[in-house]
Protein backbone atom coordinates (compact mmCIF):
# COMPACT_ATOMS: atom_id res chain seq x y z
CA UNK A 1 0.00 0.00 0.00
CA UNK A 2 2.84 2.38 0.83
CA UNK A 3 4.49 1.70 -2.52
CA UNK A 4 1.26 2.56 -4.31
CA UNK A 5 0.91 5.80 -2.32
CA UNK A 6 4.51 6.73 -3.12
CA UNK A 7 4.10 5.94 -6.82
CA UNK A 8 0.88 7.95 -6.95
CA UNK A 9 2.52 10.88 -5.14
CA UNK A 10 5.54 10.92 -7.44
CA UNK A 11 3.38 10.71 -10.55
CA UNK A 12 1.23 13.56 -9.27
CA UNK A 13 4.27 15.65 -8.33
CA UNK A 14 6.18 15.31 -11.62
CA UNK A 15 3.93 17.67 -13.66
CA UNK A 16 4.09 20.24 -10.85
CA UNK A 17 7.89 20.56 -10.96
CA UNK A 18 8.00 23.12 -13.78
CA UNK A 19 5.35 25.19 -12.01
CA UNK A 20 7.45 25.05 -8.84
CA UNK A 21 10.31 26.65 -10.76
CA UNK A 22 7.96 29.57 -11.41
CA UNK A 23 6.63 29.57 -7.81
CA UNK A 24 10.25 29.96 -6.71
CA UNK A 25 10.10 33.48 -8.20
CA UNK A 26 7.59 34.55 -5.55
CA UNK A 27 3.91 35.40 -5.64
CA UNK A 28 4.09 38.41 -7.95
CA UNK A 29 6.45 36.81 -10.46
CA UNK A 30 4.36 33.65 -10.47
CA UNK A 31 1.10 35.48 -11.10
CA UNK A 32 2.76 37.65 -13.78
CA UNK A 33 3.78 34.48 -15.65
CA UNK A 34 0.24 33.09 -15.50
CA UNK A 35 0.65 30.36 -12.88
CA UNK A 36 -1.97 30.13 -10.13
CA UNK A 37 0.30 30.56 -7.10
CA UNK A 38 -2.08 29.48 -4.35
CA UNK A 39 -3.43 26.45 -6.21
CA UNK A 40 0.08 25.24 -7.09
CA UNK A 41 1.29 25.64 -3.50
CA UNK A 42 -1.78 23.89 -2.04
CA UNK A 43 -1.56 21.01 -4.52
CA UNK A 44 2.14 20.56 -3.87
CA UNK A 45 1.63 20.59 -0.10
CA UNK A 46 -1.02 17.87 -0.35
CA UNK A 47 1.28 15.70 -2.49
CA UNK A 48 4.26 16.28 -0.20
CA UNK A 49 2.10 15.41 2.83
CA UNK A 50 1.18 12.11 1.17
CA UNK A 51 4.83 11.35 0.40
CA UNK A 52 5.98 12.23 3.93
CA UNK A 53 3.27 10.02 5.39
CA UNK A 54 4.36 7.14 3.16
CA UNK A 55 8.03 7.54 4.03
CA UNK A 56 7.27 7.81 7.75
CA UNK A 57 5.24 4.62 7.54
CA UNK A 58 8.18 2.86 5.88
CA UNK A 59 11.22 4.04 7.82
CA UNK A 60 9.80 5.63 10.94
CA UNK A 61 10.08 9.21 12.11
CA UNK A 62 13.55 10.39 11.19
CA UNK A 63 13.08 14.04 12.03
CA UNK A 64 16.08 15.58 10.34
CA UNK A 65 16.38 13.44 7.20
CA UNK A 66 14.37 15.88 5.07
CA UNK A 67 16.40 18.82 6.33
CA UNK A 68 19.69 17.10 5.55
CA UNK A 69 18.59 15.82 2.14
CA UNK A 70 17.07 19.10 0.95
CA UNK A 71 20.08 21.18 1.98
CA UNK A 72 22.62 18.74 0.57
CA UNK A 73 20.74 18.62 -2.74
CA UNK A 74 20.75 22.43 -2.91
CA UNK A 75 24.48 22.48 -2.12
CA UNK A 76 25.33 19.70 -4.57
CA UNK A 77 23.32 21.23 -7.42
CA UNK A 78 23.43 25.03 -7.49
CA UNK A 79 20.25 25.26 -9.56
CA UNK A 80 16.66 26.30 -9.01
CA UNK A 81 15.26 23.64 -11.35
CA UNK A 82 13.05 21.41 -9.26
CA UNK A 83 13.29 18.48 -11.66
CA UNK A 84 17.00 18.20 -10.90
CA UNK A 85 16.57 18.90 -7.19
CA UNK A 86 13.88 16.25 -6.69
CA UNK A 87 15.98 13.56 -8.38
CA UNK A 88 19.08 14.60 -6.40
CA UNK A 89 17.11 14.62 -3.15
CA UNK A 90 15.76 11.14 -3.81
CA UNK A 91 19.23 9.79 -4.54
CA UNK A 92 20.78 11.49 -1.49
CA UNK A 93 17.95 10.21 0.72
CA UNK A 94 18.43 6.70 -0.62
CA UNK A 95 22.18 6.94 -0.06
CA UNK A 96 21.71 8.14 3.52
CA UNK A 97 19.18 5.50 4.53
CA UNK A 98 20.61 2.45 2.77
CA UNK A 99 24.27 3.45 3.07
CA UNK A 100 23.85 4.57 6.65
CA UNK A 101 22.15 1.34 7.66
CA UNK A 102 24.90 -0.66 5.96
CA UNK A 103 27.62 1.31 7.78
CA UNK A 104 25.95 1.03 11.17
CA UNK A 105 25.19 -2.67 10.85
CA UNK A 106 28.14 -4.10 8.94
CA UNK A 107 31.06 -1.70 9.33
CA UNK A 108 30.61 -0.50 12.91
CA UNK A 109 28.77 -3.69 13.99
CA UNK A 110 26.23 -1.75 16.06
CA UNK A 111 22.63 -2.61 16.84
CA UNK A 112 21.60 1.07 16.83
CA UNK A 113 18.75 1.91 14.44
CA UNK A 114 19.69 4.23 11.59
CA UNK A 115 17.02 6.71 12.74
CA UNK A 116 19.02 7.41 15.90
CA UNK A 117 22.18 8.12 13.91
CA UNK A 118 20.37 10.32 11.38
CA UNK A 119 18.64 12.28 14.13
CA UNK A 120 22.00 12.81 15.88
CA UNK A 121 23.81 13.91 12.71
CA UNK A 122 20.78 15.90 11.55
CA UNK A 123 20.53 17.70 14.89
CA UNK A 124 24.16 18.72 14.68
CA UNK A 125 23.71 19.80 11.05
CA UNK A 126 20.65 21.84 12.06
CA UNK A 127 22.68 23.67 14.72
CA UNK A 128 25.41 24.41 12.14
CA UNK A 129 22.78 25.78 9.74
CA UNK A 130 21.36 27.99 12.48
CA UNK A 131 24.79 29.36 13.38
CA UNK A 132 25.61 30.06 9.71
CA UNK A 133 22.30 31.81 8.97
CA UNK A 134 22.34 35.58 8.76
CA UNK A 135 20.14 37.32 11.27
CA UNK A 136 16.94 38.82 9.89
Amino acid sequence: MTGAATAFGLLALWPQLRKLDVVDLGHDGCVALGVDYHRTVRTTLVIVTLLVAASTALVGPMIFLGLIVANLARQALPTHRHTSLVVASALIGLLFTVGGQFLVTHVFDLQTPISVVINLVGGLYFIVLLLRTDRL
